[in-house]
């Protein structure tokens, strides 16, 4: 019975704060999304080609792929690049160098281009399937469809990423982060946003191999 109760009052306060998200995006960010220029952003990508591949699909398993990723997704995470809120050894200094006009226009080229899919492991659908879904009621863990879709789409407007086609690895290496953050504290890579602690709150409760199975199950989506 607690268990129930404490997961009923935890996703009740997962959707005050994805509904509090929306709202600022759409009273305070709605603008700034049109602004992004796709052609613009092509040319301006050149640099990011040798690790996020030219049309935004990274080969690297462990560089997160770009291609069909929501803009105010991208745009947010170059801030935090820029500003410090996020710290990558590689990405901080090319973010420093980014305008924030650079920035949209970059988001707008890579959210026009198309994801190339992925395949999950087989032998962790099943699992990976059961998190996505339907959570883990017993550890207080909401179904990731509440934020990323049921297809893995995410939610631009509320800055909640794509997961679909992504790779299975940098989603694992991801959720690892999240759930170190919470236990030693912050941690090199994380993010300094609201969403961000919805995501250690979620990640501070996986184990390895469901945190392997998620990622695994979100990649393989459509």
């Amino acid at each position: 019975m607690r268990n129930h109760l404490h997961y009923a009052l935890w996703e009740g306060h997962m959707k005050i704060l994805i509904q509090l998200t929306v709202l600022l995006f759409v009273f305070g960010g709605h603008s700034a999304m049109a602004r992004g220029d796709a052609e613009a952003g092509k040319t301006k990508s050149a640099p990011c080609a040798a690790c996020h591949g030219v049309d935004g699909n990274s080969t690297n398993p462990e560089w997160p792929k770009l291609a069909g990723q929501g803009a105010p997704y991208m745009v947010e995470q170059l801030r935090l690049f820029k500003n410090g809120g996020r710290q990558n050894a590689l990405m901080s200094p090319m973010a420093a160098a980014l305008s924030e006009q650079d920035m949209h226009d970059l988001a707008a080229y890579y959210a026009s281009q198309t994801t190339t899919p992925e395949a999950a492991d087989p032998e962790l659908v099943e699992l990976g399937e059961s998190i996505y879904r339907g959570g883990i009621v017993e550890k207080g863990v909401a179904a990731c469809t509440g934020c990323h879709s049921p297809t893995g789409a995410g939610n631009p407007a509320a800055k909640f990423p794509k997961l679909s086609g992504q790779h299975a690895k940098y989603t694992e290496i991801q959720l690892k982060a999240y759930r170190a953050e919470d236990l030693h504290g912050h941690q090199e890579g994380q993010r300094e946003t609201a969403n961000a602690r919805i995501m250690v709150k979620v990640a501070e409760r996986l184990t390895d191999d469901e945190i392997r199975a998620v990622a695994q199950y979100s990649a393989g989506l459509h």
